[in-house]
């Protein structure tokens, strides 16, 4: 999809064309969660939605074996059906809240870690609205409900932006 600013950083395509590119930094992924998160599972039996939950699998499955050092893949807690479909599944290694990262929010996200330390809380503030879970059916609903939150990329850039440098100081290159 286009990026919403229509920044020309932004690739549009599917990214499994790119993880063999040799990536030698980090790569944080957010795979689409409709098909593999619990709140969702109820509706698969019911409206026959297996072929995507094994498209949706194989995407996570394809970020999780990428030939990259440092990976995280973002998404909300699954159900058996997708972890069963994961190749090489392993548990979750961290779930945050926006609120421990200045969003007074609650909306849990897990973290999927390879060589990547868990986040510390940045900016824990009060309140713990649930203001994703509670939103009104609408036709941007969908893209309202997976928004990441900017105090959480913030602190994956603080955290473990170091991994980038090192590797550029390794390679003998300058980080621009």
């Amino acid at each position: 999809m286009p990026s919403e600013d229509r920044s020309n950083r932004h690739i549009i395509g599917d990214a499994r064309d790119l993880l063999n590119d040799g990536w030698d930094l980090l790569m944080v992924a957010h795979p689409p969660c409709t098909r593999l998160c619990n709140s969702g599972v109820r509706w698969l039996g019911e409206r026959n939605l297996w072929a995507e939950l094994d498209e949706a699998a194989a995407l996570f499955s394809a970020f999780w074996n990428a030939p990259i050092e440092r990976i995280c893949i973002e998404n909300p807690v699954m159900h058996k059906h997708a972890k069963a479909r994961i190749v090489n599944y392993q548990p979750f290694a961290q779930s945050v809240q926006p609120w421990q990262f200045g969003h007074g929010e609650t909306k849990r996200t897990c973290f999927w870690l390879k060589n990547l330390p868990p986040l510390v809380p940045t900016n824990v503030v009060d309140g713990r609205e649930q203001r994703v879970f509670r939103m009104v059916p609408g036709p941007d609903r969908w893209k309202e409900r997976s928004r990441f939150y900017p105090g959480i990329a913030a602190a994956m850039a603080d955290q473990w932006g170091g991994y980038a440098e090192e590797a550029c100081t390794v390679a003998g290159l300058d980080l621009v």
